[in-house]
């Protein structure tokens, strides 16, 4: 028989924990190469005066076994904004329990009480047991889309490749003025 999981929003005290499961994940996806994020980082971006990041942390008997972190985007062909799911990582030792399903059907009920038009992520194309799972939730896989990503030296590279058109200021520069 499954223990109860207990899913509550992540505060600023489980930034420890929140970050040893993001190196899990890191290890897991063979990504820790990739790894930078600091406790501080963490915390703010989590829990500072401008976040637009949340975190969901699951414990069974007490002891932590899976967390999430999302945040909102928007869709204008649906004129609504929706719910991204940055990170899920449920523990070995938790796993085959429907902690993972438990863990999306609370990030699904986020979204339908914030009235997004859609709850979104991505999946690892040789993570064929998480792929097999979504599909059996009813998500679709758009197999059509690729992510683009720009990072470190390209992303900085672009951002100073061209001077910024006076009629393009943002209303915050226009302020100044």
């Amino acid at each position: 028989m499954n223990r109860p999981l207990a899913i509550r929003r992540a505060t600023e005290q489980d930034v420890p924990v929140l970050l040893d499961f993001i190196r899990e994940l890191a290890e897991y996806e063979r990504l820790t190469h990739l790894l930078a994020i600091t406790e501080q980082q963490l915390a703010q971006e989590l829990f500072g005066a401008n976040s637009r990041v949340e975190a969901l942390l699951a414990h069974c008997d007490g002891e932590p076994a899976a967390f999430a972190v999302y945040f909102h985007n928007f869709s204008t062909f649906l004129g609504r904004r929706g719910l991204y799911l940055e990170d899920l990582f449920v523990r070995p030792p938790f796993r085959r329990r429907g902690y993972g399903r438990a863990m999306l059907v609370e990030l699904a009920r986020i979204a339908h009480e914030r009235a997004c038009g859609r709850f979104e992520w991505t999946v690892l194309d040789w993570n064929k047991p998480a792929i097999d799972f979504y599909r059996s939730l009813g998500a679709d896989l758009l197999e059509d889309w690729r992510i683009c990503r720009l990072t470190g030296a390209a992303l900085e590279q672009l951002a100073e490749s061209a001077t910024p058109r006076p009629d393009l200021a943002r209303p915050a520069d226009a302020e100044e003025e």
